[in-house]
């Protein structure tokens, strides 16, 4: 039985996800201003492909949801799971909250990972005290004072990690740019409203394949479907009249709201004129732990 969402043919396939390892948290500050320059500085490179990390936020709170009081967000960071994954996670959330979070003025991050299994903050992060940072109870919860030239840095000291699934996506098939950035504006907008899901590129313009030619660089682009090659190269997959494909990639704390953030990205594009077929990429089953199929979804959520 053929596949389609109001009207639009959805292909009869499967993601491959991923195990990995993240962690949530919670930022805040005393403006949104600062607030959003947080949240985005401490997320904004997605980085897997070098066995570094992969960022994103999660939601916007507001103050009546966080522990201080003020605006808040809820940020992710992932990395891989492996033998040494700790030693990959504590590096990663040092970089992106001292370099991201602690330099702008107002910030506090406290846990936001329900699970039994944190790090001691103190460590990679309180000791930019050099020393001096001290330790407090605070709204309920064990923080770090950090002493900084505009006053202070405040941090939960134990953040929470746990496995979540990684790398669930969809791909929009689409007549045009416009579309495309239409289909894939609704669909990062709707995902906000999901708790739990990050979509760490956003619009993503560049599906990569593991195969490359330079594999001192990594993951290179998937010629296949790109629609600039369809009349150049002998195995083009893209299909007559399509122009761009954007992919959605997302991430969730769990497998249940992974599948439900991929149901809403189909859901969503496919009543946006000029979106001609939804889909999703593999690489035939051999790299990702998990194959999400498109039709349990939509037999799921629909």
């Amino acid at each position: 039985m053929a596949l389609e969402l109001n009207g639009v043919p959805v292909d009869d396939t499967y993601c491959e996800a991923f195990d990995g390892i993240y962690s949530r948290f919670i930022i805040t500050a005393k403006h949104r201003w600062l607030l959003k320059s947080a949240a985005y500085g401490a997320t904004a490179l997605p980085s897997t492909v070098f066995g570094e990390s992969e960022g994103g936020i999660d939601r916007w709170l507001s103050p009546s949801e966080t522990p201080d009081g003020r605006h808040g967000a809820i940020a992710q960071v992932w990395v891989q799971k492996s033998k040494k994954f700790m030693d990959v996670l504590t590096r990663e959330m040092s970089k992106r909250i001292r370099q991201g979070v602690l330099v702008v003025p107002t910030t506090r991050v406290f846990n936001a990972t329900d699970s039994e299994t944190k790090f001691d903050a103190e460590l990679n992060i309180g000791r930019c005290g050099d020393g001096y940072e001290w330790e407090e109870e605070m709204w309920g919860r064990k923080v770090i004072r950090v002493p900084i030239m505009f006053g202070e840095f405040i941090i939960e000291r134990y953040i929470g990690y746990a496995e979540g699934v990684a790398g669930g996506n969809i791909w929009y098939f689409c007549d045009s740019e416009e579309s495309a950035l239409e289909a894939g504006e609704l669909a990062v907008e709707a995902l906000k409203e999901i708790d739990g899901v990050i979509t760490s590129f956003g619009i993503c313009s560049a599906g990569s394949k593991p195969e490359t030619k330079y594999p001192e660089i990594g993951p290179t682009t998937n010629h296949y479907f790109c629609p600039t090659l369809k009349n150049k190269i002998p195995d083009s997959k893209v299909p007559d009249g399509v122009k761009s494909i954007p992919e959605i990639v997302i991430n969730g704390i769990n497998l249940d709201v992974l599948k439900k953030a991929m149901y809403v990205c189909m859901e969503v594009a496919s009543k946006v004129d000029g979106v001609l077929r939804i889909s999703s990429g593999n690489y035939d089953g051999k790299l990702g732990q998990h194959k999400i199929y498109l039709r349990d979804i939509i037999e799921e959520y629909s």
